[in-house]
């Protein structure tokens, strides 16, 4: 590495153990059991109610708003359901052992409630453009909602997430996006990482500056395909071994507590190791109190906030304990943890081995690729829509073209570049959104109780009138 890639890369993997790391444990998880409690599980009591509105039950055509339901329920997907899924649940597990998967489920389900929050204030504060395009997320809430409260320090908060919202949109979404996809088609192909950077850096620019309607249309057909298609191949790696799913699913639970002794290629780990990097690789794949998701939510049509808080609620289901759920029983079922291959070639031998047994070998590296480029690029894109708005409120939309440039050039960076530095970025970064957002979320609490309550009251009056 350059020497002063390699000095910027020690000073990023410093923050990030001693200071970044932490703060996200003390206030990501206690938020989302804090918002669970409070609300009474409202992630799975209306759980039926948020697949019911994004089917489009409730839907009109007078709703305000840029997009449907389903369609940013898909942008936002998009945006989390990407590297995280493959190669993060691998990094996880190749840092922190198999427990990483029981913090990373822990951080899912509280982070359903999060989602919930987060998307919901985003559609209470949203802004409405001249030109009658919709503008949301934490950025706003944090200047508006908490005017009163912190006075003149709403404006300056609100300005710090954005522009974290704007690295990250250049890291976490771009770069770390960009560099599995040259990382796996160098792997899987043979093929070049300058010539993947050039393809991908010119592609994600002839996309991005069709504005959010091109980005959610495109993201509706990607998403869906590529649940499906990584959904099943992991199902008949998990099926080939389905009588070790007992075995593995113990392996990750007593994992959590205790150290996970060298074994194999592994050199073992700690348990605030395995607690660190099983948020951590959580708060990455899902997204939940980040802040980037209540931008493309606040687009939404909709004329109850609380509505697109359901909607959202279901991202780190499908995310995280759907999708990375998949990838780490094929790791570790497959024995393929224990191989001390970092990053997605770990993935790909487990899915060579479990494809193995029923003599589909041949095309696991292509499945991992597939669904690797196929799954980064939406996220890639999705997170350009993030970046313009966060863009648009700092500099207005006269920068948003230039920023489409420096967007695509990143994409091209992150292709490049080796793939520590990438990581410890995307890493450090995240804190700079979530620490803020996650503070505003805690600050407006009795907003949102106000709206849980009016929602409540709102389906109970709609019951009576259908007399049910």
């Amino acid at each position: 590495m350059n020497p002063i890639l390699e000095v910027i890369n020690d000073a990023i993997s410093f923050y990030n153990e001693y200071v970044g790391g932490y703060l996200i444990l003390i206030l990501l998880v206690p938020t989302g059991i804090y918002f669970t409690v409070k609300y009474k599980f409202l992630q799975v009591t209306h759980f039926r109610h948020a697949i019911r509105l994004v089917s489009g039950k409730y839907s009109t055509k007078e709703e305000t708003g840029d997009v449907s339901h389903f369609k940013a329920l898909t942008t936002a997907l998009s945006g989390t359901v990407g590297t995280g899924n493959i190669v993060g649940v691998s990094l996880a597990i190749y840092f922190g052992g198999p427990g990483a998967i029981f913090w990373l489920w822990v951080t899912g389900f509280f982070g359903m409630m999060i989602k919930m929050v987060e998307c919901t204030l985003a559609q209470i504060y949203r802004k409405v453009n001249d030109d009658g395009s919709i503008s949301g997320g934490p950025m706003y809430y944090i200047e508006i909602g908490l005017k009163d409260k912190l006075g003149r320090f709403a404006k300056p908060m609100a300005l710090i997430f954005a522009g974290a919202g704007a690295l990250c949109a250049l890291g976490t979404g771009n770069m770390a996006q960009a560099n599995s996809i040259s990382d796996v088609l160098l792997t899987s192909y043979n093929i070049p990482v300058l010539a993947t950077g050039v393809v991908l850096g010119l592609l994600v620019l002839l996309i991005i500056v069709g504005g959010l309607k091109r980005i959610a249309n495109i993201t509706a057909t990607l998403v869906p395909f590529m649940a499906v298609l990584y959904f099943i191949s992991a199902v008949i790696v998990v099926a080939a071994h389905w009588r070790d799913i007992p075995s593995a699913f113990s392996l990750i639970i007593t994992s959590a507590f205790t150290p996970t002794a060298a074994t194999g290629g592994f050199i073992g780990s700690t348990f605030i190791m395995t607690l660190v990097f099983g948020v951590r690789r959580g708060l990455f794949s899902n997204e939940a109190g980040q802040g980037s998701a209540p931008m493309a939510h606040a687009a939404a049509k909709t004329g109850h906030p609380m509505r697109e808080g359901f909607v959202a609620s279901l991202e780190p289901l499908v995310d995280t304990l759907i999708i990375c759920t998949l990838t780490a029983f094929v790791v570790v079922i497959t024995g393929a943890w224990k191989s001390g291959i970092k990053g997605v070639g770990m993935t790909v031998q487990g899915f060579q081995e479990g494809m193995g047994r029923v003599g589909l070998d041949g095309i696991a590296t292509h499945v991992v690729a597939l669904g690797l480029l196929l799954f980064a690029f939406s996220t890639i894109i999705a997170w350009s829509y993030y970046g313009s708005r966060v863009i648009q409120y700092l500099f207005t939309d006269k920068a948003i073209k230039p920023y489409y440039v420096v967007f695509a050039l990143f994409t091209f960076f992150g292709a490049i570049w080796g793939i520590d530095i990438v990581w410890n970025f995307v890493d450090m970064v995240i804190t700079f959104m979530s620490i803020p957002n996650l503070i505003a979320l805690l600050l407006l609490a009795p907003v949102m109780t106000k709206e849980v309550k009016r929602y409540n009251e709102f389906l109970k009056q709609e019951k009576l009138s259908k007399g049910k």
